[in-house]
């Protein structure tokens, strides 16, 4: 698929932001998708959610039943997920996520992902190399220098420019270094799980 054209970048531009919940590792259960919709970084529309398996291969299929099967789809004009892995190393195939749903993806990252560590770790999976591929194949990873100089975060996209995500994830940029989608999924999901969240997101 092409990429997605914006004409222009509205403060009313919505934004699903995807966080998974706490899990213990290495279990094999199930683990919460937590997902906000929100208008830019300012107003929350909508809480969604679903299940998937900790260390599996379903996050992709999952993340695009729950995104397909939402009332606000038609309305998206973005996912945004805190990083591209959830629940342990279940890999999210952006790529696969913007064809089905027809919503560009954008992964945000707190730091450069270590990625001679992560492969080091995939090796533990009979099927490590798929799960690699998938990771590699999600594209080149950008740093968002102009959104907080002290805290710079990176991001890789599907179905959007690299100048129109930046344009994104800067005005959903409200309350702290990460879009406020993100950080409202992570409180939620946590809040949810533990019975109260923790710490910042």
């Amino acid at each position: 698929m092409n990429l997605k054209k914006f004409r222009n970048i509205k403060q009313e531009i919505r934004i699903l932001g995807v966080d998974d919940a706490p899990f213990t590792p290495h279990t094999h259960e199930q683990v919460m998708l937590v997902g906000t919709v929100f208008r830019a970084g300012t107003w929350l529309d909508g809480v969604i959610s679903t299940h998937i398996t900790i260390d599996g291969n379903d996050a992709t299929d999952s993340l695009i039943e729950m995104v397909n099967k939402s009332r606000h789809q038609d309305q998206l004009g973005v996912i945004m997920l805190d990083g591209i892995t959830f629940g342990g190393f279940n890999i999210v195939d952006i790529k696969k996520v913007f064809q089905e749903t027809g919503v560009p993806v954008i992964v945000i990252m707190r730091r450069y992902p270590d990625l001679p560590s992560i492969k080091k770790a995939l090796k533990n999976f009979h099927d490590w190399e798929k799960r690699w591929k998938r990771l590699l194949e999600a594209g080149e990873i950008y740093r968002t220098d102009e959104i907080h100089k002290k805290d710079s975060i990176y991001m890789q996209t599907s179905g959007i420019s690299k100048e129109d995500a930046q344009k994104i994830v800067t005005l959903s940029t409200t309350r702290s270094a990460i879009p406020e989608p993100i950080r409202v999924a992570h409180i939620i999901a946590a809040g949810i799980t533990t019975g109260e969240s923790k710490g910042n997101a």
